[in-house]
């Protein structure tokens, strides 16, 4: 990819102004290191020589290395014709400076500026020897001196040269660090967005589903168990409890985004409360654990919860299961859990518009871990559904 040009210090206007004020310099420098170096200032020879050298410069930004050779082919014509006995170089430094100064890709600007100005002096040295009878060390005296301020002037436009490369690649390294922080901005407010919009999935589709499940049975026993029906109602309040609070959570992370938000109700401690209160007459859950629950990490230990609790409220509301079995094995670095019952595949998993299963990827994926879901077995419709979840805890080890 071609290296963007250097910026410009000023615009349209300024470039003009610049050019202008070059142009009046130039036919004064002329002029007066003319008289201040003893040399003539006529109508016929330094005064025209002044004027076209500075008429060039108003044309340098377009055409750098034609305004060099111009200049230098008229100094080249006064001098070799009698007309001016100015200097070779120094009239044309503001043509060099500016070929010199040139950044544009695929212009080497300093090489050709460089190689005119020898060139240059070659013809002046072999000119001044010959056709002007200067002996060699006036040549050496007077060429040397040449040379050098060329020499200088090359290297001060190289230095700005590269001060306008500088100030290019800091600007597009700037560019490109505030287009990342952008980009990544909105990666992490699009991250934020998915896992709120999971928590309110799960927290929401279980709460409803836990509370129609009490509600239900509340009123079967109301007129002959009022003590059961009273037990399902306080289990419905103390689910509707536990979701006020996990919203509330949700509520501050988005109304304070830089403070620490609340611990959430949820996590594998609360997983035989949380099988308990889905178990109904309709669906007996059987759950089976392994390893110390407690030490797991508080985001594995929620994204289990969270797994647990989708695929029981999907058995529930889809499966039309009678059994459903949950498995939570914590060890060798890892933490797995397995979901199955014995109904249909849930609608999510068939085309349906849930987006329970994608969740339950996206925690597991998230961290590291590994997801499937789909039917247990050939059998057909009636074969059940398994969920499974295999998230990696490194340090963690039973």
């Amino acid at each position: 990819m071609d290296r963007p040009a250097a910026p410009t210090p000023t615009g349209p206007r300024g470039v003009r102004l610049v050019g202008w004020v070059l142009a009046a310099g130039t036919a004064v420098a002329v002029l007066a290191g003319t008289v201040r170096l003893g040399g003539r200032l006529d109508l016929a020879g330094a005064v025209p020589l002044a004027i076209w050298l500075s008429l060039l410069l108003l044309v340098r930004c377009r055409w750098p290395l034609a305004v060099l050779l111009l200049s230098v082919q008229a100094v080249i014509v006064f001098r070799s014709a009698g007309l001016t006995d100015a200097g070779w170089v120094w009239p044309a430094s503001a043509a060099y400076a500016t070929l010199a100064a040139d950044d544009r890709p695929g212009r080497p600007g300093l090489a050709w500026a460089a190689g005119v100005g020898l060139a240059e002096l070659a013809f002046a040295a072999t000119w001044e020897s010959t056709s002007g009878g200067a002996t060699r060390r006036e040549v050496l005296g007077s060429l040397g001196t040449e040379a050098l301020w060329l020499g200088v002037l090359l290297a001060a436009a190289a230095a700005y040269r590269n001060r306008l490369r500088w100030r290019a690649e800091l600007d597009e390294r700037l560019l490109r660090a505030a287009r990342e922080g952008e980009l990544e901005a909105g990666r992490r407010i699009a991250e934020a967005r998915l896992e709120i919009a999971r928590e309110l999935h799960d927290v929401v589709g279980h709460t409803l589903t836990v509370v129609g499940i009490q509600l239900r049975v509340a009123s079967e026993a109301l007129d002959d168990a009022p003590k059961d029906a009273r037990a399902a109602l306080t289990i419905a309040q103390q689910v509707r409890s536990e979701a006020v609070r996990d919203l509330r959570a949700l509520v501050h992370v988005l109304r304070a985004p830089g403070e620490a938000a609340a611990d959430p109700a949820a996590g594998l401690p609360q997983v035989e409360p949380l099988v308990d209160r889905m178990r109904s007459a309709e669906l007996d859950i059987r759950l089976e654990t392994s390893g110390d629950l407690a030490a797991v990490p508080a985001p594995v230990s929620l994204a289990v919860h969270r797994i647990i609790q989708e695929a029981l409220t999907n058995t529930v509301r889809h499966a039309g299961a009678s059994r459903a079995d949950v498995s939570v094995r914590c060890g060798r670095g890892r933490v797995e859990v397995d979901v199955t019952d014995d109904g249909r595949a849930p609608a999510a998993a068939t085309g349906g518009s849930g987006n329970g299963i994608r969740g339950m990827d996206e925690r597991v994926r998230a961290l590291g871990g590994d997801f499937s879901a789909g039917p247990r077995g050939k059998d057909g419709e009636g074969a059940g559904w398994l969920v499974r979840a295999a998230i990696p805890v490194p340090r963690y080890r039973v």
